[in-house]
């Protein structure tokens, strides 16, 4: 009876194992298959050029058109204030009278010439439109006004 018992073991175990590889082999066929790759490299996402959405109501960007210039505050919270709050390469800091009072006695013109063109003096740096590429003359101007008025 235990002999029964043992050759049953070893059949049933042989039996699992060529099972178990049959189902190896047949799962590695699955991640080969023509269907499988594909999905594996397929894009994340689309590309859309402007005729691939004419027709398309433009709902989505007529909430992000801009209703005209910013104000000085936008402006300057938006890009000014990383250097012009912290001192960074040199800027005089909002509020900081000493430091802005010979750069205002040079005149709003030179303030703006300098804001939007970049200017590099002995007390620091200013990069061309301080890092706001996107800000208009006008709005560069509103944020001007913003950091002097407290001078």
């Amino acid at each position: 009876m235990l002999r029964k018992l043992s050759c049953l073991l070893v059949a049933g175990i042989a039996v699992a194992s060529l099972s178990g590889a049959a189902l190896a082999a047949k799962s590695a066929a699955d991640e080969m298959s023509p269907d499988a790759i594909a999905e594996r490299i397929k894009p994340v996402g689309d590309v859309y050029t402007a005729k691939d959405l004419e027709g398309i109501a433009p709902a989505a960007t007529a909430s992000t058109a801009s209703s005209g210039p910013r104000d000085g505050e936008t402006v300057y919270k938006g890009a000014c204030f990383a250097c012009h709050d912290t001192g960074a390469a040199g800027a005089p800091k909002r509020g900081d009278k000493a430091a802005w009072e010979p750069r205002v006695a040079q005149g709003f013109d030179t303030l703006r010439k300098h804001a939007i063109e970049g200017f590099t003096g002995t007390h620091g740096v200013m990069p061309p439109r301080g890092t706001c590429a996107s800000c208009s003359d006008e709005e560069i101007e509103n944020a001007i006004h913003f950091m002097t008025d407290k001078i």
